[in-house]
This record gives structure tokens, C-alpha cells and sequence, in this order.
């Protein structure tokens, strides 16, 4: 086709042909567009439509609305806006007639200017996403702001910081499982590979949408204007508030942390008062508050995105409810009767100053048969294991690592005799166990020696639920002779059939014995999990894995607890998979439609 050679218009067609047929379909740099004689004037739009890629050309044109034939999406023709917010606007491309020797020609600007980059339209989509909690809608954003080569957008940063911002904004009662899901997968995001960083991020902003639908908005409070409160002050302020369930005081408490004291310090208020009370709704609460810990991480504690406010703010004034009302374990008769091990546990908590006070200055050895000693009957000997090791000075990032590695036992060792509902079970006390550890990260109170003795209760709660014992597979002392190619195949064709928990175990044990890679595990566990419907439990559980994982590769002597870190999650996956893989499915046709492909055509 002719270019013109001022102004860049390109000819495509006759006008009295175009008038008598009344549309037709002309390739321009390679891109198919649709013209339509319509009402006396000549429209273009790209043949493709934006929903799912039919085209255009075989829809129906009346009134000055182009409706597609596939699945009823309608356009305005003029401009291209869609009147249904889950098919996108159509782009469209400005005509004009020419008379050439008295044959009226039709010409059209194959490189309209556009009123916004990819990146932010990408992004502008995501928020309708969002906002309509539409799949597929999300899924291509996520897609298209990954391919966009742009230091505005990005596909990890731009996904989550506009989810946050509707997540903290769109649900009354602020952090969820949505945003929980969100930081999850964030965080998951560097231990997957490829395109499964992108189901990631489609995973968190889509439980995001899923949790807001039809919630009432959140209305953030307001810091008080005095701005020369001492951290001791807000601290105390802060765990009286939440006593007595006062969210909005403890809102204007922590609103206020957050714009005077360092994230350190407001770490140190906000894990405070969560371990006043005993492992809050079953454990969520740290680990919910840990991972908006770790979301500020992803984002910055200052920055923010389309509000006012900083994230930190907006952030950690969400998870108010999260402490106001929790379910606390000192009311719950499984931590009263038959042994009192709620009292056990405050009893342990008025000694701790005393401990941290003669363990000051000295270094602790784990001694031998200490993580057996915290998976024992006796909550008494648990206890005093704990405050006596304090005493001859472990910190709490080395209680709390021992407290997550008896944990990860009873997920590893979970028979499949139990009712499926007890896999909850092992795991939160796995989850809860695993935040602590990663709150000692983030702040220094002594406190966190608090959630270390609820988390090691929680595990002598869990006992029964390993007996007997599942068989995990011990390291062959000669190895394997399979590629571990081949065995990490088998572990994906795993988690296709259900019930094959016990074989999931023994194949990543395989896997180290044939001398794999490590990183392909912890991908290969990554894929398996993120192309199923996965609950919000096995996301977690998952990333807890690997997390674990990294902490102890490191560690001299630690192969096996390694390995058992990443044995206790592919158990847990082969437990819930195969899944219908919905989710997959919309990410897929994502995927198909941003490569240009025809899914009308052909499977």
C-alpha cells in the first residue's frame, strides 16, 4: 500500500468499493484493520478485539456501536471506548477521503499518537481490574506491564504497589488473606524463574480483587498532631489500646509510630503488642503483620503510589483489626484443658526479663536433642528448654530458628491418617513459627522470645497430629543414579494425581541424592504451585519452604534439615493438587492473546 509522503497516511482503499461492500479488512505494517463505511463516514479499528481476538470485521455495526459476535463485547466505533470494562477499548486509527483524479481514495494514520505510554495503560487496566475483579483483565495487565520496557513501570513493582493501594483502600477491614496473598507471592517472585514470576504476580493481585468484591471501603484515620511522643509512650499507648480492642486509638497510636520513629522502632510496637496475647487467630496475625512487613520491603517504607499518604502508613494502619480482633489462644479451651498451657506460656513470659538479663554477653550452642526436646509430650520441659536456653544467651533469631525447625517436622511428618483439615493445622503453627523468625529481623524487642514459646506450644499442640509418623525417605548414602532432570519431571507429574503425598517426599530427597541443583527444585516446587487453583495455605506454605531453605543451605551440618525444608512443602502440595487449574487457564489465554494469537481458530 502507498505511504504517503507528508504526514504518514497510508491508502487502503477505494471509497466507492468500501461504500458497496460497507466493510473490509486491509493489513497495515503487518497489523490487520477493519474499515467501515457507516452512517456516510469511514471508520477504522484493529481487527483484532481487545477481549479474546475475534475479529471485528464479523461483528455488527449499528448506531454507531461495533459489536463483536465471540462474546458481545461493543465498541464506540468513532473513538474505540468499550462500553463493557471487560474487553478493553479497541484501538482505532483517524481517516481521511482523497480525491485523486475524481476517484475518491480512503487513507488512514497507521501510527496515531496515543494519550498514555504502554506502561500506564497497562497499569490503568490493572486498576479496572481491580476494581471490577476481572480475571482475565488482571492477567493480561500483569502480562503486558512485564513486556514493558520502561523505568516508570516494571512488571514486579508497579503490579504490587497498585494492588496495595486498592487492597488497603477497598476493604473496611483492612489486611487480609488478599494482601497476605500479595506479599506472598512477591516474595515468591525471586525464587521462581521465567514466566512463573508473572502467574505470581497474576496470583496476589487477583486474590486481592477477590477479597475486596463487594466490601465497603477502608477510611484511614489520622496521626496525632503531637509529634514529640516517645517511642515508650506510643509502645504503651499502643498495647492498651489493643487490649481493650480500641482500633481506632490504636490506629492514631500507630499512624503516629509510623510518621516519627524509625520502621525498626514501629516493628518493635506493632510485634509487641501481638505477643501480649497468645498465638492471635491461630497464628495469622504475626504472619499476617509480618508479611506487611515485608510488603514495605518490596516497596519502600516512604514511597507510595497514587495516594498522599506513604506506603508504611497506609500499610500498617490496615492491620489494626488484625490485632483488635483476633480470636486469642488464652480463651480457647485446647490451650486451658487438660494441661494449662496458656498460663505455662505467661508464666514463661514474667521470667523473661530475668533470662535475658543472664544470658546478657554470652554466646549460645544449640546442644544435642534440643529440637527433640521441643517436639516432646512435657509443655514444661519445652518451656524451661527455652527460658534456660535464654539464660546462657540465645537470641531470639536462634529460638526462633529451632522453634521453626521442629515446626517444619510436623508438616514433614504429617500422616496421612488424620483428616485432610489437619494439614491447617500443622501449618499454621509452621507459618506462625517461620513470621517469628522473620520478625527478629526486623526489630530487637524481647518480645519476640514470647512468640518463640507460643510457637513451640503450638508445636506440642500439633503432636498428635504425627501419629504415627509419615516415612520420610533418609539421604542414600551412595546417591541416586537418575538425572535429576528426569526426577524433578516426576515431581511435577506428581502433584497431577492425588494422594501421592508420601511419594512427593521421597522424590525431592531424590533429587539431592542424585546431586541436583537446588534452584530447579525450588523452581520446579514454584511451578507446581503456581499453575494450580492453590489455596492461600499451600501458597504460603510454599514460600515458607523455600525461604527456609535458603537460611539453612548455608549452614555446616545442615544438609538434612535443608532438604526437609523443602520435603515438608512438596508433601503439603501433593496433599491439595490437581486443582482444576481455573486460574491457569486465564492466565493462559492471557499469555496466547498478548503473542497475537487466534484463539477462535484452532486449539
Amino acid at each position: 500500500m502507498a505511504t504517503d509522503e507528508h504526514g504518514g497516511m497510508v491508502h487502503v482503499a477505494s471509497l466507492a468499493d468500501l461504500a458497496e461492500t460497507g466493510r473490509t479488512v486491509v493489513r497495515v505494517d503487518n497489523r490487520a484493520v477493519a474499515l467501515f463505511h457507516h452512517d456516510g463516514d469511514i471508520y477504522a479499528v484493529d481487527n483484532r478485539c481487545p477481549h479474546m481476538g475475534f475479529p471485528l470485521s464479523e461483528g455488527t455495526v449499528e448506531e454507531g456501536m461495533l459489536t463483536c459476535h465471540w462474546h458481545h463485547a461493543r465498541f464506540e466505533l468513532a473513538e474505540g471506548d468499550t462500553f463493557d470494562p471487560w474487553a478493553d477499548d479497541v484501538q482505532t486509527f483517524p481517516t481521511e477521503i482523497r480525491d485523486e483524479e475524481g476517484d475518491n481514495q480512503v487513507y488512514l494514520d497507521p501510527d496515531p499518537p496515543t494519550d498514555v505510554s504502554p506502561g500506564v495503560r497497562w497499569r490503568n487496566r490493572l486498576a479496572d481490574g481491580l476494581h471490577e475483579n476481572i480475571p482475565l483483565v488482571m492477567a493480561k495487565a500483569v502480562v503486558g506491564l512485564d513486556d514493558v520496557d520502561s523505568e516508570a513501570v516494571d512488571g514486579f513493582h508497579t503490579p504490587l504497589q497498585t494492588a496495595v493501594d486498592f487492597g488497603t483502600k477497598y476493604r473496611a477491614s483492612g489486611w487480609g488473606r488478599g494482601l497476605t496473598t500479595l506479599g506472598c507471592a512477591a516474595t515468591l517472585y525471586g525464587q521462581v524463574g521465567g514466566r512463573d514470576r508473572r502467574r505470581a504476580m497474576y496470583l496476589g493481585v487477583r486474590e486481592v480483587a477477590d477479597e475486596c468484591a463487594g466490601e465497603p471501603p477502608r477510611f484511614q484515620g489520622y496521626a496525632f498532631d503531637n509529634r514529640d511522643l516517645s517511642k515508650a509512650r506510643l509502645r504503651s499507648w499502643f498495647r492498651d489500646t489493643v487490649e481493650v480492642r480500641d482500633a481506632d486509638g490504636a490506629e492514631r497510636c500507630l499512624l503516629t509510630a509510623v510518621e516519627t520513629l524509625d520502621p525498626a522502632d514501629v516493628a518493635d510496637i506493632v510485634f509487641t503488642a501481638a505477643t501480649d496475647s497468645l498465638y492471635l487467630d491461630a497464628g495469622h496475625t504475626l504472619d499476617f503483620l509480618n508479611t506487611a512487613f515485608a510488603t514495605l520491603d518490596h516497596l519502600g517504607w516512604v514511597g507510595g503510589g497514587d495516594r498522599d499518604e506513604p506506603n508504611a502508613a497506609r500499610v500498617l494502619a490496615s492491620t489494626v483489626e488484625r490485632l483488635t480482633e483476633a480470636t486469642r489462644a488464652e480463651e480457647l479451651s485446647s490451650w486451658r484443658t487438660p494441661v494449662d498451657v496458656a498460663g505455662l506460656c505467661f508464666d514463661a513470659a514474667e521470667r523473661l526479663d530475668d533470662c535475658v538479663a543472664a544470658g546478657a554477653g554470652r554466646d549460645w550452642t544449640e546442644p544435642e536433642g534440643f529440637v527433640d526436646t521441643l517436639l516432646s509430650d512435657d509443655p514444661e520441659a519445652i518451656l524451661e528448654a527455652l527460658t534456660g536456653a535464654i539464660r546462657v544467651g540465645a537470641t531470639r533469631r536462634e529460638l526462633a530458628d529451632a522453634v521453626v525447625r521442629a515446626a517444619t517436622r510436623r508438616v514433614a511428618w504429617f500422616s496421612t491418617n488424620n483428616e485432610f483439615s489437619d494439614w491447617n493445622t500443622v501449618h499454621h503453627t509452621f507459618s506462625y513459627a517461620n513470621a517469628v523468625y522473620e520478625a527478629t529481623g526486623r526489630t530487637s524487642t524481647d518480645a519476640l522470645y514470647r512468640g518463640c514459646f507460643d510457637a513451640a506450644i503450638s508445636v506440642y499442640l500439633d503432636r498428635f497430629l504425627n501419629s504415627p509418623r509419615a516415612p520420610v525417605p533418609e539421604p542414600e548414602s551412595d546417591g541416586s543414579d537418575r538425572d535429576p532432570t528426569t526426577v524433578r519431571e516426576d515431581l511435577l507429574d506428581c502433584f497431577d494425581e492425588q494422594g501421592q503425598v508420601n511419594r512427593a517426599g521421597s522424590l525431592v530427597v531424590e533429587h539431592f541424592d542424585a546431586g541436583g541443583d537446588p534452584a530447579a527444585l525450588k523452581q520446579t516446587l514454584g511451578r507446581g504451585l503456581l499453575r494450580e487453583d492453590a489455596g492461600f495455605h499451600t501458597l504460603q506454605n510454599v514460600m515458607w519452604g523455600l525461604e527456609r531453605y535458603d537460611a539453612l543451605a548455608t549452614r555446616p551440618d545442615a544438609d538434612w534439615e535443608a532438604q526437609l525444608a523443602l520435603v515438608a512443602p512438596a508433601r503439603y502440595m501433593a496433599a491439595h493438587f490437581p486443582t482444576r487449574r481455573e486460574h491457569e487457564q486465564t492466565f493462559s489465554i492471557a499469555t496466547r492473546l498478548h503473542r497475537g494469537e487466534r484463539l477462535h481458530e484452532a486449539e
